[in-house]
């Protein structure tokens, strides 16, 4: 960005921040887990093709295959007749706004079913029907079709196999039943239709592939059954589930001794490489191999944008493209041409060495192609990769993915996390990571978008990252100042990223140190003029502080109805299972505080509790949290005894730590000591690196309760 354009953005800085008008991928990760979601559709999926192409056969087949306990079966010529009076006879003699309104009518009351029913809708649809002769089709889709249908998958089976079903089925039931079309009428109706389709789908968030057949019957069942029990399952939350899985398999918690994870994107940052493109012109008969549109830009650049549906569509598209051996063949040969820059692979050779270090691409693009490019440079034993492409890849990574992986490595796995990316869709992952570096390629390959989505990032949202410009000769983004320059192959750089980091880092994400707010309650705990109920109550306001700032984002809440003061009822929000939920002050100095939890999470159990075995099973909650409250962690030995008394009760249930104060030694200890650290938080308000422990009039205890004259 020139310097004209930085001082410009400058002399704005006190103005009301707009995002960038395409940041949507880059702000999504940055969406509050609480925050409303739309309702998703109910599943119902549009099998097309042109008559003759065996959809009604297609279904009848599916059936014993898939079952009716799950899925739901109709045939939209059928249910036009089931409501229409007078049936398909009447329908014939409608007007056309009137056939419009039973179409209409038909695909709704089969949504209406699968969203009552929440089984997944097989229709038989038609586009279009086209007679021999006229210059184009009657189209009869509907605007309630776009509205309806959530996927849709077409019949591509060749015209000449289709005018042989045609021809059988006059000679069966008679010249009236379905007249006889030329192959080359039936290959301009089918090329039409898949046109058309291609392009309504996107526009209304259906997703569409084909399916080919280029014999029997019998192998396009075997070819749409993958994909119907996929439809039927995947979605936004199973595929981040499934996602973080992958994660874990590959890495798991507490095991070994990770203390430091390198968190890379593929294309444009371990290479200049886009393999995405390097695919697609290798796939015959495509619009990128003929010379036409950059297939995966032509998607990304659409309706769909980068949403998780148009990562969906990517690989329906790559599924349609190439059938499993063609896919690895291709593969093969765009990860023959990929050339990593040789400082990332001198980076990863050596970090990978210490046993603390590991890395994992996450990858937007293609798995297998990068599994290929890490095994080609001698990586793949150390580096890991988690990316799609395949239905049977089961996920696809999106920018919230990338984000949330980042923060799953550092909440759940405990580590410290570099996180190297190039483009939009690395945004979400560089502000969650402990350490964001920036990869800057040369100019012509560089994404159009991300200077205006970076500085954003960096001036509005946080961002604090650095920049490597590969190769060194290519300007920097923004300038040095925003974004410093590193370079990767600097032994100090090398250093810091192999630097031993406390276990007990994750932790510290949920403590209120620097925060103002903590400054403001944490003055008259330290202000030795303050003792009794004064302090009882702020001790109180700080429990009360951290339940509701902390504690509920660690359980999460959940809505529950309240009567609304102007009448009705409205939405009102409660800790999740918050009456499974058992605060236990730790006597004496922890019930203040623990007052001030109860009183944000007035459903929970409370209980006094001076030594662990005050603690008795019937205490624990099934299935639920345990809140243990004190004011100060000191050594962190009292903290360890009562977890491994709740572990010995219950081994899997969550333990959240609520405190005032902890010692900066107490987590070293904390980490140390407990057995597994999953399941386990730790909420406080500061931590302290001073080692004097309080006694007499300064035992927080005493003066708690006014009692420092019997110290």
């Amino acid at each position: 960005m020139s310097t004209n354009n930085n001082s410009a953005s400058s002399s704005n800085a006190n103005a009301s921040p707009n995002p960038p008008e395409n940041a949507a991928v880059a702000t999504t990760a940055a969406v509050p887990e609480s925050e409303t979601v739309s309702i998703p559709k109910p599943t119902v999926i549009g099998i097309y093709g042109i008559q003759g192409s065996g959809k009604t056969y297609l279904l009848k087949k599916l059936k014993p295959e898939l079952g009716e306990e799950k899925f739901a079966y109709h045939d939209s010529s059928a249910m036009i007749m089931e409501l229409v009076p007078g049936g398909f006879d009447a329908f014939k003699k409608m007007d056309e706004e009137g056939k419009k309104r039973a179409r209409e009518l038909a695909i709704e009351t089969i949504g209406q079913r699968a969203a009552e029913s929440g089984k997944v809708a097989l229709v038989a649809g038609h586009l279009m029907f086209w007679a021999a002769g006229k210059d184009a089709g009657d189209v009869v889709w509907t605007e309630a079709d776009s509205r309806t249908y959530s996927h849709v998958v077409y019949l591509d089976v060749p015209a000449g196999l289709i005018y042989s079903h045609r021809e059988a089925d006059t000679e069966a039931r008679g010249t009236g039943a379905r007249p006889v079309e030329p192959v080359e009428h039936l290959q301009k109706w089918q090329d039409a239709e898949k046109d058309q389709l291609r392009e309504l789908c996107p526009k209304h968030d259906i997703l569409f592939t084909t399916v080919v057949s280029e014999d029997a019957r019998t192998s396009m069942l075997q070819a749409a059954l993958p994909l119907l029990r996929d439809f039927q399952h995947h979605n936004e939350k199973l595929n981040l589930s499934r996602a973080e899985s992958k994660l874990d398999e590959a890495f798991p918690a507490g095991q070994g001794n990770l203390e430091t994870m390198l968190v890379l994107d593929g294309d444009k940052t371990l290479s200049p490489a886009d393999t995405g493109s390097m695919f697609w012109e290798m796939v015959p008969g495509s619009l990128q191999s003929e010379g036409n549109k950059d297939t995966l830009k032509t998607l990304f650049g659409g309706p769909l944008g980068y949403t998780y549906n148009a990562f969906r569509q990517a690989t329906l598209l790559y599924e349609g493209a190439a059938n499993d051996q063609k896919f690895e063949d291709h593969c093969q040969d765009v990860a023959s041409k990929v050339v990593m820059y040789s400082e990332f692979v001198s980076l990863l050779r050596k970090a990978t060495k210490q046993a603390h270090v590991g890395a994992v691409v996450v990858t937007c693009g293609l798995r297998r192609v990068w599994e290929i490019v890490l095994e080609r440079n001698g990586l793949s034993k150390a580096v890991k990769v988690i990316g799609g492409g395949r239905i049977s890849d089961r996920v696809v990574v999106t920018a919230a993915v990338k984000a949330a992986l980042v923060t799953r490595l550092q909440k759940v796995h405990c580590l410290y996390v570099w996180a190297f990316g190039d483009g939009p869709l690395d945004l979400g992952m560089l502000k969650k990571a402990d350490q964001a570096i920036l990869v800057v390629g040369e100019e012509h390959s560089r994404s159009k978008s991300m200077d205006r989505e970076l500085e954003y990032a960096v001036k509005f949202e946080g961002l604090s990252a650095r920049q490597v410009v590969l190769p060194s000769s290519a300007s920097p983004r923004l300038n040095a100042t925003q974004l410093p320059i590193v370079s990767l192959i600097e032994s100090t750089f090398f250093d810091s990223v192999i630097y031993h980091h406390n276990k007990l880092a994750c932790f510290l994400r949920t403590e209120a140190t620097h925060e103002t707010s903590s400054k403001l309650l944490a003055t008259p705990t330290r202000d030795a003029g303050i003792s009794g109920p004064s302090l009882r109550k702020s001790h109180h306001n700080i429990g009360w502080y951290l339940a509701i700032q902390y504690v509920s984002r660690l359980i999460k809440v959940e809505r529950y109805d309240i009567p609304h003061v102007q009448g009705g009822v409205t939405d009102g929000y409660r800790l999740l299972d918050e009456k499974k939920t058992c605060i236990v002050a730790l006597m004496r100095g922890g019930e203040p505080m623990a007052s001030g939890v109860s009183e944000a999470f007035p459903l929970a159990m409370f209980v006094h509790a001076k030594q662990p075995g005050d603690l008795l099973p019937h205490h624990l909650p099934d299935q639920g949290t345990v809140v243990l409250v004190d004011s100060v962690i000191n050594s962190g030995k009292s903290v360890v005894e009562f977890v491994n008394r709740i572990r010995h009760l219950d081994a899997a249930i969550q333990i959240v730590v609520v405190a005032a104060v902890a010692h900066v030694d107490s987590l070293q200890y904390l980490a140390q000591r407990l057995p597994s650290l999953d399941k386990f938080n730790l909420c406080i308000l500061r931590t302290s690196g001073n080692s004097f422990k309080g006694a007499g009039d300064t035992d927080t205890g005493h003066r708690l309760f006014n009692t420092t004259h019997l110290a």
